[in-house]
Parts: C-alpha cells; structure tokens; sequence
C-alpha cells in the first residue's frame, strides 16, 4: 500500500496527460496507475509538472510546462498558474469548452453523490453568458506594498499572499477605473511622513486594509475603504473627498473600520460623500444597495436563473395569467429579490432570512415598490420554515441555501408536511445532489436540473432543481 506513494515525493517532475475535469475544476491525470491532480489543466494536455503534495493514493502538482496544448486550450501557452489567470481557475479553457465542461461536473456529481438516474431526469444545457469577462458588479481587493508602491490584489489559492493581476478579468471596468485612482492618490504620499501604511495581518499593524467597489448598470459607483483603526482617517477622508470631486460617476463613498480579526471583510461603515446607496431595478423592481447589501455580482445571469426558477415553480400556468392560489415560501431570502418577483403570480409569498439587516432591506424594498402580498420574516431557516408550515396553506417552498446547503431538520419539515413541490437554487451542487438524495429518499422526485453559467472563467456552477412528491 505504501509502494505508490513512496514512488513519488514532493518537488519531484512528472511528465503526465491529463484525462478529465474533476469536480472543483482540477485536471486528473494518471502515471503508472497513480492519480494526480493538477490546477489550471485542461483534458488532452500533456504536460511537465512539479508535485507539491503527495497523499496515500493521490498527489497534486503544479504545471510547470506544456509540452503539448489541449485544442481545449486558449491560445496563450504563457500562462500557466492560478496567478496568471488573475484567481480564475477556468481562465485556461475556451469559454465554449468552459460550459461543456460544467456540463460534465455537473452530470458527475449527480450520479455519484445523488446516485440519480440521469435518462430519468430531463437535464438542461448550462445557460451560458452573453459577457464573459469584467462582469462582477462588485469588487473587493486586499491592499499589499510591494517595492514601496502600495497595490491591490487578490489572495493566492490556499493562501493568505496578495499577487497583482496582470489583467482584470472579472471585475468591472469602471472599479478598474476607479481602483487605479484611488492607488495614484495613496502612492502620492509615499516616501513622505504622511505615507499611507497597509495592514500586516500576521502583527495586525498598519491602515489600509481592503477597497470595495460597487456599481450599478449605469456604470454609477460606490467606494468603501476597509481600514484597520483611525490613524490616517482624516488623511484618507482627504483624498476621497478628492476622488468624489473629480468623478461623477461616484454616487457613495465610505470608510468601514475593521478592528476585528475574521473573514468578514466590513467593520463599522461610516458614510462619508454621496447618497447612502445605489439603487439598482431588476424585473421592474428598485433596489437600494448599501455596503453590506446582497445583490447578485452579474445581474443578467441572474435575471436567467430567476426565470427559470419562477418557471419551474408555475410552469402548469406559465402562458396564462393565473395566480398559484396556495403560498409560496421563499427560504433563504436575503434581500427579497426572488420573493418579490414571485409575487406577481403568488397569492401569498413569505421569505426567511437570518440577517437582520437583509431582512429590513427586502421589508423597506416591498414597501418602496408597493407589494402587499409578501411578509418577511427575520430567522433561521431550520427553526421558522415548521411554525409557518403550521399555520399557513403553503403549496411550494423556494430553497437558495448557502454552499453548505440546507440542514437536515428543514428537510424533515419539508417531507412531514408533504409539499407539493421544491424549486432548489444552488450555488453548490455537491450539497445539492446531497439533499436531493436525502429528499429522494423521503418520498420525492427530481424532475429537472437547469444549470446557469453565473461565473464564467471558474469552475462554479450555478443550478436550479425542482423536485414534485411522488404520490404513487
């Protein structure tokens, strides 16, 4: 047992091709037998690698050459890490072999890990984007100093190390604009007593910690300026009062103090210039983000998703203008978007959030465009899904769990109380495929899969599901 991972060691180069994408968006490739797996690969590569990690029946490695290109493959040989494609782990693959591949992830996890008979459920190509690069409409990057030039980045796979990229692939052109500025500004200062400091995670030292970009699709923005304490604050007020002046396109800007040591990128958000938000309409409905607002990061494959999810929750009236008597629970709401546009052709829709403060948002948002036929209630899922289960008709439920999924108490209340139909929105399909099987098990059905390119140039894959009770 121990012969093939005595074969290999760490630093050691294999020459390896590489078969197939796994699920997480990593090559495999085999030598004598043995298993490795290499980022940034594409199937058909045949390629030099160094490994970095060796396990009892797999190792990992690392490209550090292509002897000969994937016809899969784009068309610069140049780049060949995770770092190189500026953190998009699909940047390698042509964007029409990007979604073929999802398409194979996808059907590959529903077999193995929801043990579902693919010819029984009808399974949608992906939903491709019309855009493929620069559409995040939100944007947030660590600062680092390098060479005495304060920049900003993103973090190196597995790692708390800041890299530059070399070109921006996801991020909106206009944060690319407006990142540049604020970075000519800072680095003014430098060499000078009133030179900006950058936050030292390890000694939690120094100001600067992350920017934040938003912006809408009228190209209108907001700034918010994540720093560690208030030394520099009126310095750093300074120069976004300078930015604002010199940019009309700025609609907001704010400083969030962040003393806290977590992943939470904000802290305590101070408004500084500007309105307090940016208001963003979608399916006729008006939105007002504030810095810790959900909003999807592309909209138009949003839009998409949400479709097909009303679709499959009313399909048997989609071509006529009856309204689904029964009500309908939207759990995991966040801000409300899809129990809002539920509500034209519901009777009754009532969302489920544990944050406060997106619980208030899609409140004030209900109000502010004038919908009656939804309630939002503040809690988690697992705990209030039962009591409203209890008291009301309900008919179907909406899921957009996080990636964790959804906890296995909610689905017990699912299956005791014999809901008609499930429509489940996942950013994650192996949890998906984990509680399609516990919900197959209890009596349910998947009928159909659509999945939606919500990321193009990484491996996530956006899906929605609908599942019926089988009465039979």
């Amino acid at each position: 047992m121990n012969k093939i991972k005595n074969n290999y060691e760490v630093g050691q180069k294999l020459e390896i091709q590489i078969e197939k994408i796994v699920f997480g968006g990593e090559g495999l490739g085999r030598v004598d037998g043995f298993t490795v797996f290499v980022p940034m690969s594409v199937p058909g590569d045949k390629l030099e690698v160094e490994i970095i990690s060796v396990k009892k029946s797999y190792a990992r490695g690392l490209i550090t050459r292509i002897i000969e290109p994937s016809k899969d493959r784009i068309e610069d040989l140049s780049k060949i890490s995770f770092e190189d494609f500026d953190g998009c782990d699909f940047g390698m693959l042509k964007y029409e072999k990007q979604l073929e591949y999802k398409d194979k992830m996808l059907e590959e996890v529903l077999t193995k890990i929801a043990e579902i008979d693919l010819k029984k459920v009808k399974i949608s190509k992906i939903i491709g984007s019309d855009k493929k690069i620069n559409y995040r409409n939100k944007t947030a990057e660590p600062f680092f100093k390098k060479n005495g030039i304060i920049q900003t980045g993103f973090y190196s796979r597995k790692s708390h190390n800041v890299f530059s990229a070399k070109e921006s692939l996801l991020k909106s052109e206009i944060a690319k604009v407006i990142i540049d500025k604020f970075l000519q500004k800072v680095n003014s200062f430098a060499g000078t007593k009133k030179e900006f400091k950058v936050f030292n995670e390890v000694n939690n030292t120094g100001f600067l910690k992350q920017i934040m970009v938003r912006n809408n699709e009228k190209n209108e923005v907001m700034i918010v300026v994540v720093v560690n304490k208030n030394s520099q604050y009126n310095q750093l007020s300074k120069v976004l009062e300078e930015i604002y002046d010199e940019n009309d396109c700025i609609k907001s800007i704010y400083i969030s103090v962040k003393t806290e040591q977590n992943n939470v990128i904000l802290g305590k958000n101070i408004h500084l210039f500007g309105s307090q938000y940016l208001e963003e309409e979608m399916e006729g409905l008006k939105f007002k983000i504030y810095p810790n607002s959900f909003f999807q990061i592309n909209k138009k494959q949003a839009l998409k998703l949400y479709d097909v999810a009303i679709e499959f929750l009313n399909e048997e009236n989609k071509n006529t203008d009856k309204i689904y008597e029964k009500t309908v629970i939207d759990a995991f709401s966040g801000t409300g978007t899809i129990a809002m546009m539920l509500s034209k052709n519901i009777k009754k829709v009532i969302g489920i959030e544990s944050m406060e403060s997106s619980t208030l948002a899609a409140k004030l948002t209900s109000y502010e465009n004038f919908i009656q036929n939804v309630e939002f209630v503040n809690g988690k899922v697992e705990k209030e899904l039962p009591k409203i289960l209890k008291r009301e008709n309900v008919g179907a439920i909406v899921f957009d769990p996080p990636r964790r999924g959804i906890e296995e108490s909610a689905l017990k209340s699912v299956v005791q109380n014999k809901i008609e139909k499930i429509v489940y929105i996942s950013c994650n399909p192996a949890t998906f495929a984990r509680d399609v099987k516990i919900l197959a098990e209890n009596g349910y059905v998947l009928k159909k899969v659509a999945p939606v390119d919500m990321f193009p140039q990484t491996g996530h894959i956006e899906i929605v599901g609908v599942l019926e009770k089988d009465d039979v």
